[in-house]
C-alpha cells in the first residue's frame, strides 16, 4: 500500500497516539518518529525510509536507527542500527553526512541532529554548584 493510504487509515486511531485535552496536534510514541509528533512527515510506520535517534544503553553516545527501503516486507532485516560514540561534534557531523550523502530523508536531517544533540546534552555530567557568598558572610 502507499504511504498516503496507510496514513489515512492510521491517522486518527492507532496504539501509539497520545491525545490530551487542549492540545491540537497529538503526540505519537511509535518507533522511528524523530519528533514524536503525529504527522505524515514524521511517522515511522508508514514510510519505507524512516530515521530515529536513541540513547546507547551505556549512556555514552547515541544510536541512529533507520529502515532499509529494500527490506520493507521483511521486518527482521528492515532496521539498521549505527552507534556513534566519538565526541559530540564528530558524531553530529557523521550523522549529517550519513543522511545527506546517501540522500536518505534529507527533510529529517535537522530534526535528527536536534534529537541527537539533546541526547548528548543529557549525558553531560551535572556541575556541582558553589556555595553562595552571602551564606559565608552570615557566619
Amino acid at each position: 500500500m502507499s504511504s498516503h493510504l496507510n496514513w489515512m487509515i492510521i491517522r486518527n486511531n492507532n496504539a501509539f497516539l497520545v491525545k490530551k485535552r487542549n492540545i491540537k496536534k497529538p503526540f505519537s510514541k511509535e518507533p522511528n518518529n524523530v519528533t514524536n509528533l503525529s504527522s505524515y512527515r514524521y511517522n515511522g510506520l508508514i514510510h519505507k525510509k524512516a530515521v530515529s535517534v536513541v540513547e546507547n544503553p551505556d549512556r555514552k553516545g547515541f544510536t541512529v536507527v533507520y529502515k532499509k527501503a529494500r527490506a520493507t516486507n521483511k521486518p527482521a532485516k528492515n532496521i539498521v542500527r549505527r552507534p556513534f560514540k566519538a565526541g559530540a561534534r564528530r558524531s553530529l557531523f557523521k550523522v549529517k553526512r550519513l543522511l545527506k550523502a546517501n540522500n536518505y530523508r534529507t527533510d529529517l536531517t535537522k530534526a535528527t541532529l536536534r534529537r541527537a544533540s539533546a541526547i548528548l546534552r543529557s549525558q553531560r555530567p551535572i556541575k556541582a554548584k558553589k556555595p553562595k557568598a552571602a551564606a559565608a558572610k552570615s557566619e
